[in-house]
């Protein structure tokens, strides 16, 4: 029987060790390779690795292996083997999950805090990185130290933190096809998955996540002129570029309500799905709430339901870039020769990318208005994801550590954003149950802003997962 004081005060213990080394990691500008191209001339992610290592060759069980798969021309992966705590004829392994790049720096940090600069006000320690995704190596090293504490037991786990997560986890499955050849007592038999990069709509209680939205980036270019004209002499002759890209997004989306029209983007919900939105509502949780509306701004969510299923079961498209257009101070009276936008579309979890890109080029490029140059670049998709139900054991023991630790039963929730990589966790591993899990709450704004990590419930997380590994053992 698993002693759950004994675990928490481990993982109090564990936590206090190794806050400093969170901050360090904090301090280091380890980009993710999307933002910084020269990454391994530049080191950080390098330095943030060898930080991360060293952290869990001292800290992991003593029998652990740790080690640091490279590839050429790839970022490099973590990678802890832990022998079973057991005794035990299964093979079966846990996989745990988190990373190290970091999103770059953003504008708008209050006096007082930046991205590289770690700053702990209260129970909140702010900085880039520390919510998003650091906190995970540190918590899976606290989960294991408090199993062995509580006298508990796990099966065999290997732990993999990745440096490519926040450029859409493009080096992973390269990785984890090598590491199925050189491990595959590891990576052969996952029967539980504990990703530790997600989010919760408040600190309550343990959430996991249920879904994940996909996501859709694409540039929209639209040409009219071979070079700038004089507004005086081409407007009202030729087409604005603007004009033109206006009747695009009107075949894409209803500018007075934001729904899609594009067939293949939108999907029919779960019933199970729908069920659980309304109860999540009516337990409280409503994601307008949380979402920074400038003056008398308001959503296109009726309500606090139809708000968790516009932001985790429907799609929506963002404009988040713009190229063609001069600054307000640099724009003289030219009518302008193009216009591009960056489009980032997010994707119900069931939605199929390819068809989505399909349906996306063939209706903004047939027919174009005026007879103007349309041009559509896809740079980057990746699917969404839906969780196969919770096993009976799983769920008792979701709600029991939460209960234990957070003092309320666990809840579950779909996420509006993506983790790219779990849709192929979800193919290659189809018996494997799953924990998607993360400490990113209210306010922690994450890839913003005075990005924080809650540490109370970094502590609380970490001794839920132990709890589900001695669980998941005994089952």
């Amino acid at each position: 029987m698993l002693d759950e004081n004994a675990v928490k005060s481990a993982v109090d213990g564990h936590w206090e060790r190794a806050l400093p080394v969170l901050e360090d990691y904090i301090r280091i500008p380890a980009k993710s390779p999307a933002f910084d191209p020269d990454w391994e001339a530049n080191g950080h992610l390098g330095a943030a690795v060898e930080l991360i290592r060293l952290w869990l060759d001292n800290n992991a069980p003593t029998d652990a292996t740790v080690t640091v798969n490279e590839i050429e021309g790839r970022t490099p992966v973590v990678v802890v083997d832990i022998p079973a705590l057991a005794e035990t004829e299964r093979t079966d392994t846990v996989l745990l999950y988190g990373h190290l790049d970091k999103q770059p720096e953003m504008e708008g940090w209050r006096d007082g805090l930046g991205p590289w600069t770690p700053v702990i006000e209260g129970a909140r320690l702010y900085g880039r990185g520390g919510g998003d995704d650091g906190y995970s190596a540190f918590a899976i090293t606290s989960a294991l130290e408090a199993v062995i504490a509580g006298g508990g037991r796990y099966q065999r786990c290997v732990a993999v933190i990745e440096a490519c997560e926040e450029s859409g986890s493009t080096d992973l499955p390269v990785h984890l096809k090598q590491l199925a050849e050189t491990m595959p007592d590891s990576f052969s038999d996952v029967s539980l998955v504990v990703c530790l990069d997600s989010g919760a709509p408040d600190y309550d209680a343990l959430w996991i996540t249920t879904s994940l939205r996909g996501l859709l980036s694409a540039r929209l270019r639209v040409d009219v002129l071979e070079r700038g004209q004089h507004s005086g002499l081409a407007g009202g002759i030729a087409p604005s570029s603007m004009r033109i890209m206006r009747q695009l997004l009107d075949r894409i989306e209803d500018s007075a309500s934001g729904r899609i029209h594009l067939e293949s983007f939108n999907v029919d919900i779960p019933s199970d799905r729908i069920d659980d939105a309304h109860a999540v509502a009516a337990a409280g949780v409503d994601p307008r709430r949380d979402v920074p509306f400038a003056d008398d701004t308001r959503s296109d969510s009726p309500d606090a339901a139809e708000a968790i299923l516009d932001s985790c079961w429907r799609p929506s498209m963002s404009t988040v870039s713009a190229n063609g257009l001069p600054s307000l101070s640099d724009g003289g009276n030219v009518q302008r020769p193009y216009t591009t936008l960056g489009l980032s579309f997010r994707l119900p979890p069931t939605c199929d990318p390819e068809a989505a890109i399909a349906e996306l080029k063939q209706v903004v490029e047939a027919d174009p208005p005026n007879g103007a140059t349309i041009t559509l670049e896809v740079s980057e998709w990746a699917p969404g994801w839906n969780a196969a139900p919770a096993a009976p054991w799983l769920q008792a023991a979701l709600d029991e550590s939460s209960k234990a630790v957070f003092g309320r039963e666990s809840g579950a929730l779909g996420l509006g954003g993506s983790i790219p990589f779990m849709a192929m966790l979800g193919d290659q591993y189809p018996d494997a149950q799953f924990v998607i899990t993360g400490v990113l709450g209210p306010e922690s704004n994450a890839h913003g802003p005075n990005e924080f990590l809650d540490l109370p419930t970094a502590r609380k997380v970490s001794a839920c997962v132990a709890m589900i590994l001695d669980a998941h053992a005994g089952q």
